[in-house]
């Protein structure tokens, strides 16, 4: 059997990461998984966020074995692997370097768009929690591996035009473009991970991406502290996202 197309997308929480495992979950030719190292990241951090204990119960929290699952054959035997990942999950031994065999693509969103939504969800006590140095970190490494410009694609990009931005990033990552990606079926699907529960009401009451976005939203205090010191990281990356054109 070939080697199946592995995409790993990375990016922070809030950054329309589950619609993005909708999409390519509703391709017939796509397996996805849902942030397989987080339950990693849960046992060797202590962090305590919603449902932590149920995550850790449920999934493989062995860093090497889980990294050696996902480099290996995909679920069902599917000829791509859509993977879910964040890199401020990665504190344990393993990180992007030990993926030589995936497509690395990142996913960025405007952080006043993330503190607004994530602070709806968890206590947001540190702009770590978000994940945008780390992103930028891993988009470094990528880059300075292949000698090329990663793949970075734009959560705002998306939601206003999903099949022309969709299509250009499909397009880069090297598989064809499948009108698929458009839709999925409404609910909780087998896929999602055990803190769909809490996390996951607003994309299980979907069939499709949003609407295109609005003006940020204003943030005060801690919040705007917080989206500010996300914003050089997210301005690196944002320089490099992809266009529809």
């Amino acid at each position: 059997m070939s080697d199946p197309i592995r995409i790993a997308m990375w990016s922070g929480p809030r950054n329309i990461s589950t619609a993005m495992m909708r999409s390519f979950g509703a391709r017939p030719d796509c397996a996805v998984s849902d942030e397989p190292f987080y339950g990693a990241f849960l046992k060797a951090s202590g962090e305590p966020h919603p449902m932590a204990a149920e995550t850790i119960a449920d999934m493989d929290c062995d860093w090497d074995s889980v990294l050696a699952t996902q480099s290996g054959e995909a679920p069902s035997g599917a000829p791509i692997w859509y993977q879910k990942h964040m890199p401020h999950h990665m504190v344990g031994p393993v990180d992007i370097r030990h993926m030589p065999g995936h497509r690395h693509a990142f996913l960025i969103r405007a952080p006043e768009r993330v503190v607004a939504s994530y602070r709806a969800k968890n206590e947001l006590r540190r702009s770590e929690m978000l994940g945008f140095a780390q992103l930028r970190e891993y988009f470094e490494i990528e880059a300075e591996r292949t000698g090329e410009v990663p793949v970075v694609v734009d959560s705002d990009d998306i939601l206003n035009d999903p099949a022309a931005t969709l299509e250009a990033l499909c397009g880069r990552l090297g598989i064809a473009w499948d009108p698929a990606m458009l839709s999925w079926q409404k609910g909780p699907h087998p896929e999602d991970g055990v803190w769909g529960a809490h996390w996951y009401d607003k994309v299980n009451a979907s069939t499709g991406f949003g609407s295109a976005p609005s003006a940020l939203p204003e943030l005060d205090g801690k919040y705007l502290e917080t989206a500010e010191e996300c914003h050089a990281d997210y301005e690196y990356l944002a320089k490099h996202a992809l266009t529809a054109a």
